[in-house]
């Protein structure tokens, strides 16, 4: 059976913002994606850290940044079929001071490590966006980090493109719940999930096709 990685931070580990508890797996988006994806003979591997960044690193709490992180876990779960990438909420924090195109290059050098470990397939999801008034729950973050949330969605589509990856917006799909205005309830993990399930699913059938203009080449 080949593995999918899904590799991000809080919401994809699956934080309910009612009490900060975990969702079980047949609530978090990767464990519906894993349940869609069985019967095409993939699995999904879990890897969601809460405060994970794409690149920074935050003094507070240590081991967070994806790009020490991700090359290891390409390792270790080796060989993969895919990955999909989704981070950039935590990037959005004020102490920071990160611009959309800053987090996108951390992307991009995400990307880049997928493809220095011979990944064939790419998934770059941009982020939920954060909701208005998240500060009250969340002080980490404050209105101008919700206008940068909203920038994320271009600067990482044009970094896909350019990359050669699929791309999806999380936030095309699911939404900040009112609880905390930073996490998904358990709607948006259903509807991230199916939505990365029809992505993963059009590369599988665009393969061949992809593997028939490579020979002809």
């Amino acid at each position: 059976m080949q593995s999918i990685l899904c590799f991000g931070d809080s919401n994809t580990w699956g934080l309910n913002p009612r009490d900060n508890s975990r969702f079980d797996d047949q609530t978090r988006w990767t464990g519906l994606l894993d349940n869609l994806l069985r019967p095409f003979g993939k699995r999904v591997i879990e890897e969601g850290l809460c405060g994970r960044t794409t690149q920074f690193h935050d003094w507070y709490r240590k081991n967070r940044c994806g790009l020490d992180a991700f090359p290891l876990l390409l390792e270790s779960h080796s060989p993969l079929a895919g990955v999909v990438i989704m981070l950039g909420t935590n990037d959005c924090k004020t102490c920071f001071h990160a611009s959309a195109e800053q987090i996108a290059g951390g992307v991009r050098q995400l990307v880049r490590q997928a493809k220095h470990a011979g990944v064939p397939e790419i998934l770059v999801v941009s982020p939920i966006l954060l909701g208005h008034g998240v500060a009250q729950f969340d002080g980490e973050f404050n209105e101008d980090s919700v206008a940068l949330s909203h920038r994320l969605k271009a600067a990482y589509a044009s970094v896909a493109a350019e990359e050669g990856c699929r791309f999806l917006a999380a936030s095309d799909v699911a939404f900040p719940s009112l609880e905390d205005r930073e996490h998904m309830n358990e709607d948006g993990h259903r509807a991230l999930s199916e939505a990365v399930f029809r992505q993963l699913l059009a590369a599988q059938k665009e393969a061949p096709l992809k593997g028939e203009l490579a020979a002809a080449g």
